[in-house]
């Protein structure tokens, strides 16, 4: 370190001039601190940076937790959420069109949220850092300071030499000579400290306030989500006591099943609403098969203009030909990927992606809801029939808001995910406390990697960042 080899070196300088009993010691120029300054500790080795910002993650993750507690939505914007429901024509084909671009909206919005809270954790190290710098300079930076106050002061030169000992004093001028380069560059390295972790502060500031209103509107969708969902739940209600004898038969039928293929097979032929809408639906794929060419090309124009008739009772195309087409139902971050090592000696059969509290998911695909409920260690899950033999498997949901026997389109939302991991057999061996989802693609009954029919943006490599 520069500062105290040099004071040494003035050390030296004054001894040899101290015969002269009418100099003062050139080291008085230099606090006393760096006479006395202990030898250097061993240096603790270097923080491992992938585990600081996981940390950090974690910290600012239970920051924003704590914030979104505190926001609430005002009377005014809840009556006008209310008003904007009671407008819309009260009609299935509206409702279900109004839930997909809320989801749309939520999903975009909860995009946003995870990546103000990467940025927060980022300037959150980056500010430890600086600050870890300043703490491990303390004693240099007080020798620094000392000498800047000093100076500072302007003292006479009485201070330095005798006023009648002009040798003294060029010694002394030849000495703070050296002195003060060192003290200049140490002083530059603290003003530009100081500066970074103000910039760093005021980024930080701003993109809190961006988040605050950013998690203002998601919670604003939210609500109007659940207004959405509570009138569909009124237009597509059947018989209440019939609604409740399927549940209860279908947690039977689970309770029974072994296996994925079991609980579809005994779900399909024994759940009267599962077995209706899926004979219609295979009938619907037949009638397609016989379309002429040019009845196809129209077919395909049409939900490739994105309004395809909300009315169908099957997939607007056939799953085998949405490769590269498809997001993933939930925002978050990959943790598995088909084919990883679980954990358990095992290959992952899907992919996990782990969310933030409460983040909604969403239909990957059209499909028929052939179950909905908790089935063994899966925890809450809802089987989707894409069509082409294909079926989707999501778990580890909260709250599930579709029934069986229900076809649903691309982007409804299907379920919210909790407040933090459900401990089932998909989500073992994970390093996260965050709500996890599992998804399954399935061939003909076995599983397939779900990889080719994600779009650009939502593949890559499995990350375990949290």
């Amino acid at each position: 370190m520069i500062l105290p080899a040099i004071a040494a070196g003035v050390g030296v300088a004054a001894i040899v001039v101290s015969a002269n009993p009418f100099i003062v010691r050139a080291q008085d120029a230099a606090p006393e601190a760096a006479q006395s300054a202990p030898q250097p500790a061993a240096e603790p080795p270097p923080p491992d940076p992938a585990a600081e910002l996981a940390t950090k993650r974690d910290q600012t993750r239970a920051e924003l937790e704590t914030l979104s507690k505190t926001i609430s939505l005002s009377t005014d914007k809840v009556s006008a959420l209310q008003q904007s429901i009671a407008d819309l024509e009260k009609s299935t084909e509206s409702i279900r069109q109004a839930l997909i671009d809320s989801a749309a909206r939520r999903k975009t919005l909860e995009k946003q949220i995870l990546e103000s809270e990467k940025k927060l954790a980022d300037l959150g190290v980056k500010e430890d850092g600086i600050r870890r710098s300043l703490h491990e300079r303390r004693g240099l930076l007080a020798e620094v300071l000392a000498a800047l106050q000093r100076m500072g002061r302007n003292p006479p030169p009485a201070l330095l030499v005798t006023p009648d000992d002009a040798l003294a004093s060029v010694r002394s001028a030849i000495l703070l000579g050296a002195v003060v380069p060192g003290i200049r560059k140490e002083t530059d390295k603290l003003a530009a400290d100081l500066a970074s972790l103000a910039a760093l502060q005021t980024a930080s500031a701003a993109e809190k306030a961006s988040l605050t209103g950013t998690m203002t509107d998601g919670i604003e969708e939210e609500r109007r989500m659940d207004l959405l969902l509570a009138e569909n739940d009124k237009l597509s209600r059947s018989n209440a006591a019939e609604l409740e004898a399927e549940r209860k038969r279908s947690e039977e039928l689970a309770g029974k099943a072994t296996s994925l293929e079991g609980l579809v097979a005994s779900m399909e032929s024994e759940i009267a609403s599962v077995r209706d809408a899926a004979a219609a639906a295979r009938q619907a794929e037949e009638n397609r098969k016989l379309l002429t060419d040019e009845q196809r090309a129209q077919a395909k124009a049409l939900a490739d203009s994105g309004v395809p008739d909300k009315n169908r009772i099957a997939p607007a195309y056939p799953f085998g030909e949405l490769k590269a087409k498809l997001e993933v139902p939930v925002t978050g971050d990959i943790l598995r990927q088909f084919g990883d090592a679980d954990g358990t000696g095992h290959e992952a059969m899907g992919m996990t992606v782990a969310t933030n509290p409460e983040t909604v998911v969403t239909a990957p695909a059209d499909g028929l809801v052939v179950f909905a409920g908790a089935f063994r260690s899966y925890g809450q899950m809802i089987i989707l029939d894409a069509g082409d033999g294909y079926h989707l498997v999501l778990s580890g949901m909260d709250t599930i808001n579709t029934r069986q026997g229900k076809f649903v389109f691309s982007g409804e939302p299907l379920a919210v995910m909790g407040a933090k991991r459900v401990a089932s057999a998909t989500a073992l061996a994970l390093e996260t406390n965050r709500p996890t989802l599992y998804i399954e693609f399935r061939k003909d009954g076995k599983p397939v990697d779900s990889r080719p029919w994600w779009t650009a943006k939502d593949t890559g490599k499995a990350r375990n960042d949290s």
